[in-house]
């Protein structure tokens, strides 16, 4: 018998609802599982928009779609990328809030981020409460960490990174020092370069702050733990911190680098780091050390026309401009650094400079007092503060002056001898010897301690 509408034999009636539903079954599991591709790639594709938005500094844009994600997936990552836009987006107290109700804190990243958070809040005990506990000894060794980490989300970057745990001892360094207890600050910030070398700040805050002394920013270089394809930041730390050693062991640092072992890329294109402009910068610094401030002016003078910006290169241009009584360049450079900084200290400290070149001292007084106020811990400031005192014979505000930075940048021995230069001043020569010999004990290798040691020893007919 055949259907008569299809000219097919019938199908049994017992067998054809069974294939039915099987073939149902099979189209809508094929049609399930092409949707959760297209909801997958959609979601992908939604988390490259939004490194993108954050890479095109679009953090609105970053934002939303991050949120989008987030509420989709509910994945840590996701909504640590979205806690990150708002970061990004200057959202402090929503990317905070976010991160405390994922009850995710017991990461590293998301407690990190949010410690960061309350960084940019200004509320330091709550940054070093989410932290968590640790111990630390004096020599930057971390004793008893509270890490309390469970995952992290990208294993495979981990050596294209900054040590985490780098980064959060650098992080309660900086709370340490806005909390002013600057010996646990310098502790952390030691063990944040203990922890990984690349971690620059830390070492940049050691050193540009003065909390150590050269003796014992040696002991900390010989501490660090290179990679091996790291031999190239080994010798630029060594230039960075000896630049009071004797003038043979400095020049043979910085020879290192027109060698072809410090130059970080493999390739044979012949290029080392001998002419990047850190590498120059430093050595201005050393000229400038060593009393050659024509040879470090005219130094400065070429890597300020290479980058104008470059402000570690500024400071040193100005205070050797100030010494050669450059006055028409440090007027230049001072009406620059105001228009465009005209709220970092380094600014109104080269007015300052400018005006105590040209013996105006009441107005240098003014603007150095200005630098420490916008940041006190720019330790020229305080030091030009006191000489322009000092200029006007006003020994006990000078003195003041030189105290204060002694206390704050213990590492720095221009204070104490100039400590010492007051009282030789006032013939009282016994303790004038005191602070000269202070000074030395923090930086052996400076010329003018000797020189002044001289001049008290000539006095006390020695």
């Amino acid at each position: 018998m055949l259907d008569t509408k299809l000219g097919f034999p019938p199908v049994p009636p017992s067998s054809a609802p069974a294939a039915a539903q099987k073939n149902t079954k099979r189209r809508r599991e094929e049609e399930g599982e092409g949707a959760t591709e297209m909801r997958e790639e959609a979601v992908e594709r939604l988390r490259g928009v939004v490194r993108d938005s954050v890479g095109k500094h679009l953090y609105a844009s970053a934002i939303f779609l991050a949120d989008k994600v987030a509420a989709a997936t509910g994945d840590p990552a996701d909504v640590y990328m979205l806690a990150q836009a708002l970061f990004l987006g200057r959202h402090f107290r929503r990317a905070l809030h976010i991160l405390n109700s994922s009850r995710l804190l017991r990461d590293l990243r998301f407690r990190f981020l949010a410690a960061k958070c309350l960084e940019e809040l200004k509320e330091w005990h709550q940054c070093l409460i989410i932290l968590g506990d640790a111990k630390i000894d004096e020599h930057g060794n971390v004793i008893d960490q509270d890490d309390g980490s469970d995952f992290h989300f990208d294993k495979d970057a981990e050596d294209h990174e900054i040590n985490i745990k780098a980064a959060i001892c650098f992080l309660r360094g900086k709370a340490y020092e806005a909390l002013d207890n600057c010996d646990l600050a310098r502790q952390w910030y030691k063990a944040a370069v203990k922890a990984d070398p690349l971690c620059y700040e830390a070492l940049e805050c050691l050193v540009d702050n003065y909390m150590l002394t050269c003796e014992e920013e040696s002991e900390l270089l010989s501490s660090l733990k290179f990679g091996k394809e790291d031999g190239w930041l080994s010798a630029f730390y060594s230039c960075l911190i000896r630049k009071h050693e004797k003038e043979y062991v400095v020049e043979a640092k910085f020879k290192e680098f027109e060698q072809e072992s410090c130059s970080i890329s493999s390739l044979s294109s012949g290029q080392t780091l001998k002419n990047n402009i850190d590498v120059l910068a430093c050595k201005a610094e050393y000229y400038h050390q060593s009393g050659e401030y024509q040879k470090c002016f005219e130094l400065t003078s070429a890597l300020l026309e290479r980058d104008p910006f470059h402000l570690k290169c500024t400071l040193v241009h100005l205070a050797a401009a100030m010494e050669l009584g450059h006055s028409n360049d440090l007027y230049l450079m001072a009406c620059n650094l105001v228009k465009d900084y005209p709220q970092k200290a380094l600014s109104w400290f080269a007015v300052g400079c400018y005006y105590y070149c040209i013996k105006k001292y009441d107005q240098a007084r003014r603007y150095f007092g200005k630098a420490t106020g916008l940041d006190g811990t720019f330790p020229p400031a305080w030091i030009g503060t006191g000489i322009a005192y000092a200029a006007q014979e006003e020994g006990d505000q000078a003195m003041a002056a030189f105290r204060t930075a002694a206390r704050l940048f213990p590492g720095c021995h221009l204070p104490t001898l100039y400590m010492g230069m007051q009282y030789l001043r006032m013939h009282n020569f016994k303790l004038a010897e005191q602070f000269f010999m202070q000074a030395k004990s923090i930086c052996s290798s400076d010329p003018l301690i000797y020189n002044e040691l001289g001049v008290v020893a000539y006095n006390m007919k020695e």
